[in-house]
């Protein structure tokens, strides 16, 4: 954990009690994470049962956000200041042990504990929608697309959860291996996972001949 950087203060449940050497409470590292992955996870529990829903996000300062559809029953639960938990994970090895016990992945991960709270100002809403279209693809809501109407700002809802108890865990390096078992025979180490974009499919349906734009041919959040 690095002391020098901005910290999270921790809490109950942020606090790694499973390999806590592993826990990082700075926002410099938290925050990359967020800011380099495409979609989160938010699970909670509605009129009794558990629920969980895999959905994008953006990170402006020190909020994170999601979007939908104003009458989907999962945005409106979520919309009504219910707990939620939000999972981020970013993979980026496999760890092959010389035990089946003891093999293992490499990753970095966050969770954010809080409650959300829907966006009322239309001008804020628009803001953070353009937000959301930029996490994804950079560059892209400046790029003529048909603007966000007042009809769409009614139909979506944008919720708001405050990154103030969050904690990431990282995992890295090779396996951990008892002393007795690196005499055995049998090959060790990690398979990097590498996420690659493949070359732009431009749509068959458009009528006119515009190239893709660098930010399309050259992506690669």
């Amino acid at each position: 954990m690095n002391k020098n950087k901005p910290q999270i203060k921790k809490t109950k449940r942020t606090t790694l009690n499973r390999f806590p050497n592993r826990g990082q409470y700075d926002t410099d590292t938290i925050y990359s994470i967020l800011d380099s992955a495409l979609i989160c996870h938010i699970a909670y529990v509605y009129k009794d049962e558990p629920r969980i829903i895999p959905t994008a996000f953006a990170r402006i300062e020190n909020d994170l956000f999601i979007h939908g559809s104003r009458v989907a029953g999962n945005i409106k639960a979520l919309a009504s200041g219910i707990m939620a938990s939000i999972s981020i994970t970013r993979l980026d090895g496999l760890v092959l042990a010389r035990s089946g016990f003891n093999h293992s992945m490499n990753y970095r991960s966050v969770i954010i504990h809080g409650t959300g709270t829907k966006v009322e100002n239309n001008e804020e809403k628009f803001s953070i929608l353009n937000v959301f279209i930029d996490h994804l693809i950079p560059g892209r809501s400046d790029d003529g697309l048909k603007p966000i109407s007042e009809q769409d700002l009614i139909d979506t809802t944008v919720i708001r959860y405050p990154l103030n108890e969050m904690s990431a865990k990282i995992r890295t390096g090779h396996p951990n291996d008892e002393d007795e078992d690196y005499n055995l025979p049998v090959w060790a180490g990690v398979i990097p996972i590498l996420r690659q974009f493949g070359e732009p499919i431009t749509d068959p349906k458009m009528r006119h001949s515009t190239p893709a734009p660098d930010y399309v041919k050259n992506y690669h959040k």
